[in-house]
């Protein structure tokens, strides 16, 4: 289970890297201002980046940070007519990450305790 939603983490970040990049460099509704690009450097490609790292080491908190990091402006996204509106499954997937990795470490902690018989 673990496992799993690690690579689940790990492929919604290299997805929303994928996605940064496309709406950054090939947007195909104009060139993006300095701003924006700014914006979403911090509030998409850094948290995917983060959600990338959380995944490899199986840090919990971090991949939850990840998530409430980018789901602000992933859901302002996700209502868009155009291929950014992907960013509000990644982030998502961010989030079913995270609750697989606690579901994972739930059951190895109730197995540690509830293995021993006194």
């Amino acid at each position: 289970m673990e496992k799993g939603s690690r690579l689940v983490g790990i492929i919604a970040g290299l997805v929303s890297v994928f996605l940064w990049g496309a709406l950054i460099f090939f947007n195909p509704y104009g060139v993006v201002e300095a701003s924006a690009t700014s914006m979403t450097f911090v509030m998409l490609l850094l948290p995917a980046c983060l959600a990338i790292i959380a995944a490899v080491l199986s840090k919990k908190r971090l991949m939850l940070l990840a998530f409430l990091w980018s789901f602000p402006i992933s859901a302002y996204v996700a209502m868009t007519p155009s291929y950014a509106a992907w960013f509000g499954l990644t982030s998502l997937l961010y989030f079913v990450s995270f609750l697989g990795m606690m579901l994972a470490w739930r059951k190895f902690w109730e197995k540690a305790v509830y293995s021993h018989s006194y």
